[in-house]
């Protein structure tokens, strides 16, 4: 082992020490042996075999012993277990300017957050606004460092890819070079999380070259990786790559199909042709090596006997066997959508108050929002005890006096408790036209214990929805441990509904759950958990979503009027 490393590992240790709030002397020790043995103009071998380590300022024998472990073997178990004993996510954390040890000590016991996503996440519901040593100006440059970080990893959020696409199929379709240009891949088909951006273009071939240099030499490019003809591959400034594939204009609607479904998909295609005697690939559809036109998309799957498979289905999860039979859902189109649930305010931890959600809806045209504040037990959200909720109430009464055509509900998020209880009394809970239940704490139990948790707070007759179900945040935290199908069960045979929480870092229920709780008859919300006005139109993330999991219009309970959804949550009063 050399002094680079050994030093590494010292700092290690002290940082770990820190984390878990031991003496700071003793921190501060192996701080100063890590920076001594950085300094070192000696080898560090050497000076082991002569004894001399434990003669160095600062460095007792127990520290001399540790050191002298490492050099000749490599491994500390004393380092192993320190390392054990703590999230490896901290590690994540300290590496975001302004994160040192004692903030991310802060972070992890106040808030629970052990990694980025988590860290990230918080900010954004102002959660680090508060605490003592951070501040609005210090979370505000968190947040910066952790978005510039994140250009550099190899997946992104559907808004960040979508956003970064956008932009440059603008700038493509500027060039009367392209014929037909469409984006492609997974974000056609609205997946949560997009590695990369696929762009399918037709061309006179002559123009190839020509339009290939246009693409290379967007300004929002940071690198060229590839170029050709037919395709090429730039990084973006944001840190995704995109692709552009270029074919003649009889191909391009066999190309976009091809490249908008996922492997599975396109081979049950494939297979579905071949059935038919034709051969499918991304070129065209061939009958005895004849090419079959088809003007778009639209008709491969007419061709194909087939009833047309929208972007999203894409997936190869029964779409293929549903379209033979003519028997797709009509997928919501995000139209009619009358209103918001799930929104929080300066009650808790929103940064806006319930007038001016209010009125960011009313300009949405809205025709309500459900206010839905965090109840006590989220301390770390300035959770609301009974005198504040009816400060709320008189608010929202005042409130509602003064509009005649929109209505704002009054709600809650309430804490599901360890043991499935929720942390507000009968009582209390009768004064909400809606509950929404949500785990926020606990989330380590086994599975049986977290369905069992979950399950039965479903059965409380007050609870009208369940919230964020499996507690994701996308490239931050994994779900919990929890059986969704029983969930989904309980849900439908208590007629609650389960929300899609529609915030791009959790879209959660998961869409490939979506077909399940339909056949259940599991309606679903569509709820942003806007924690600021510029966070309630991303209910149109969870569009996407929603028609990936097979949902109709019917299954969306956004799609009711204030006099129906007025009328829906009467049935949780009896």
């Amino acid at each position: 082992m050399d002094k680079k490393e050994l030093a590494l590992i010292l700092e290690e240790i002290g940082v770990i020490l820190e984390l878990k709030g031991e003496n700071p002397f003793k921190s501060r020790a192996y701080y100063n042996a890590a920076r001594q043995i950085e300094m070192l103009n000696q080898d560090i071998n050497a000076l082991d075999k002569a004894g001399k380590i434990a003669e160095m300022k600062g460095i007792g024998k127990a520290l001399a012993d540790k050191i002298t472990t490492l050099i000749n073997t490599g491994e500390l178990k004393y380092y192993s277990n320190l390392k054990e004993s703590i999230p490896a996510g901290l590690f994540d954390l300290l590496k975001i300017p302004g994160m040192g040890p004692k903030r991310v000590k802060t972070v992890y016991e106040k808030l629970n957050i052990s990694t980025l996503g988590e860290l990230e996440y918080a900010c954004r519901e102002n959660r680090l606004r508060d605490l003592d040593g951070f501040g609005s100006k210090t979370q505000e440059n968190i947040l910066k460092s952790i978005e510039l970080q994140k250009k550099y990893s190899e997946r992104f959020l559907f808004p960040v890819a979508a956003y970064e696409a956008a932009r440059l199929a603008g700038y493509l379709r500027k060039n009367a070079g392209f014929i037909r240009l469409e984006i492609a891949g997974s974000l056609r088909r609205k997946k949560e999380v997009i590695r990369d951006i696929d762009i399918v273009a037709s061309c006179e071939e002559p123009d190839r070259n020509v339009l290939m240099d246009y693409f290379s030499a967007y300004d929002k490019k940071l690198e060229i990786v590839a170029k050709g003809p037919t395709k090429s591959t730039i990084t973006l400034q944001a840190g995704i790559h995109a692709d552009l594939r270029l074919v003649s204009d009889s191909e391009f609607p066999f190309t976009l199909h091809h490249s908008t479904g996922s492997k599975e998909h396109n081979t049950a295609m494939r297979s579905r042709a071949k059935k038919m005697n034709i051969k499918m690939n991304e070129y065209g559809l061939f009958k005895a090596d004849q090419l079959i036109q088809c003007r778009d998309e639209n008709e491969i799957f007419t061709t194909l006997d087939m009833a047309i498979i929208p972007p999203e289905l894409r997936e190869n999860m029964g779409e293929i066997e549903e379209a033979i039979k003519n028997n797709l859902p009509v997928l919501y189109t995000g139209k009619p959508f009358y209103g918001l649930f799930h929104v929080h305010t300066t009650y808790s931890d929103g940064a806006n108050t319930i007038a001016e959600i209010a009125e960011a809806c009313r300009n949405l045209e809205f025709s309500y929002v459900g206010i839905c504040d965090h109840s006590k037990s989220a301390i770390y959200a300035n959770g609301l005890n009974e005198d504040r909720i009816l400060a709320q109430h008189e608010e929202i009464n005042r409130l509602n006096e003064q509009f005649k055509d929109f209505k704002i509900f009054k709600g809650i998020e309430v804490d599901i408790l360890v043991d499935g209880s929720l942390d507000y009394g009968d009582d209390l809970l009768a004064n909400f036209d809606f509950v929404i239940a949500s785990v926020h704490s606990n989330f380590g139990l086994s599975q049986d214990a977290m369905t069992k948790r979950i399950c039965r707070a479903l059965s409380h007759p007050a609870v009208t929805m369940l919230g964020h179900p499996t507690g994701r945040l996308l490239l931050g935290r994994e779900p919990y441990a929890v059986d969704m199908m029983q969930v989904i069960e309980t849900a439908g045979k208590l007629g609650k509904v389960i929300e899609i929480n529609t915030s791009p870092f959790r879209l959660d229920l998961d869409w490939r759950l979506g077909r399940v709780a339909k056949k259940l008859g599991v309606k679903t919300a569509l709820n942003p958990d806007a924690h600021a006005i510029e966070g309630l139109k991303d209910y149109e993330y969870g569009i996407g979503i929603a028609r990936k999991g097979w949902f109709e219009a019917a299954d969306i309970i956004n799609t009711l009027s204030a006099k129906e959804i007025t009328a829906f949550f009467k049935k949780f009063k009896n």
